[in-house]
């Protein structure tokens, strides 16, 4: 027996415009709320439990502290790396600087409340 990632929970200070942001960015759909103002999102035709994690966008007023020691890496499904960066600058990605010597085959992006996330060259087949 093996276990599978079935959600990656994200502590954030705004789940709203994370769960916007995160939607966009992966073709995500919001999925549920909790009481406790968390947003589940996660693929459309699948929802928890599908091929891919979701992810629960969970509130919470602790200042991050640090690097993180988990980022997601994401690869565009239908276009370029160039043009998926172009989009995902526009959906509010901001490029980070984590010591990158710019010879890299990918980006270094900050979401909007600086989480790390990395955009790689490899083209994948949607699923």
């Amino acid at each position: 027996m093996a276990c599978r990632i079935s959600e990656l929970v994200i502590d954030c200070a705004d789940p709203e415009r994370l769960a916007a942001f995160w939607s966009e960015v992966l073709g995500y759909v919001e999925l549920g709320r909790e009481d406790d103002g968390s947003i589940e999102i996660g693929p459309p035709d699948a929802g928890f439990g599908g091929p891919q994690p979701t992810l629960v966008l969970s509130p919470s007023s602790d200042p991050p502290t640090g690097k993180l020691r988990l980022h997601i890496d994401v690869n565009a499904t239908d276009r370029d790396q160039d043009t998926e960066l172009e989009r995902l600058l526009a959906l509010g990605a901001k490029p980070a600087d984590v010591g990158q010597t710019g010879t890299e085959s990918w980006h270094v992006l900050a979401d909007p409340e600086g989480n790390e996330f990395c955009l790689l060259r490899t083209r994948l087949q949607p699923l």
